[in-house]
């Protein structure tokens, strides 16, 4: 996987737990030095420790939340200008849960803040600089609710979907600009997330529930197969190839000089 240099640092948002924390120790066992960004110092600094003991790289903390315009800003710059940076893992997101109808605006605006504008305004950081230097890896993760949006609250939904369609159009703008891209769509993954939006994962079939580990391991996996979009828990690849040939295949109706009869 020659993107992934393990002389690259890492620069993983959302880092203090669940998903984002495991990708710090797995990348450190990689042989990674990281940046790690989140909210919360104190767990940083914890996890920072830890890495540099047991695996010997080089980890740094930046306390900064996505969703306010300075600390985004900071974080998108340091992408733009630190030269050793070459791997983006695009984790920091928050859920909502209930309807649309129920969700407050404060709550909505805060999801779109984090979920998609920091997003794309990391990814765009780091699609600039890796483009210009021919190497990089940009991961972003996603949602199986991308695809199957009725699951979940609508605002988050909608989010994903959005995550794994930048994704797709940023593979195609840099694939031959030596960047790879990859999108992760989880499934129901045990995390603080679902407590964070108020949702009781002990209540959902344990058969749907990933371990984190698991996830992020599936996902660097995909990651090592060049896969561009990883689902972790789709037993056949080819699955994900026929949803692409059905969707391709709607490519020629969908933008022509007249409507279709059946609205005549």
């Amino acid at each position: 996987m020659p993107n992934l240099s393990a002389t690259a640092t890492a620069l993983i948002t959302g880092a203090s737990s669940g998903i984002g924390a495991v990708y710090a120790e797995r990348l450190a066992a990689r042989g990674h030095d990281l940046l790690l960004v989140a909210r919360n110092r104190q767990r940083l600094e914890a996890l920072a420790a830890g890495l540099m003991t047991k695996y010997g790289v080089n980890v740094e903390v930046l306390s900064a939340d996505l969703g306010e315009p300075a600390d985004l800003a900071q974080v998108e710059q340091r992408l733009r200008s630190d030269e050793a940076i070459g791997v983006l893992v695009n984790n920091a997101g928050i859920a909502l849960h209930g309807t649309l109808a129920d969700t407050k605006p404060e709550h909505i605006d805060a999801l779109v803040a984090l979920n998609i504008v920091a997003v794309t305004r990391l990814a765009s950081a780091a699609a600039m600089r890796f483009s210009n230097t021919g190497r990089g890896t940009i991961i972003n993760i996603a949602s199986v609710v991308a695809l199957a949006p009725e699951m979940f609250n609508a605002v988050y939904s909608a989010s994903k979907a959005y995550v794994l369609s930048l994704s797709q159009t940023l593979h195609g703008e840099l694939k031959d600009k030596g960047v790879q891209v990859q999108v992760v769509l989880p499934g129901v993954t045990r995390t603080e997330i679902f407590e964070r939006s108020g949702l009781d994962v002990t209540q959902i079939d344990p058969q749907m529930v990933m371990e984190v580990g698991e996830m992020v391991d599936a996902a660097l996996s995909g990651l090592d197969q060049k896969e561009l979009v990883t689902i972790p828990s789709l037993p056949q690849a080819m699955d994900w190839q026929a949803y692409i040939k059905a969707r391709d295949a709607l490519g020629p109706n969908l933008s022509r000089s007249s409507a279709a009869a059946r609205y005549k």
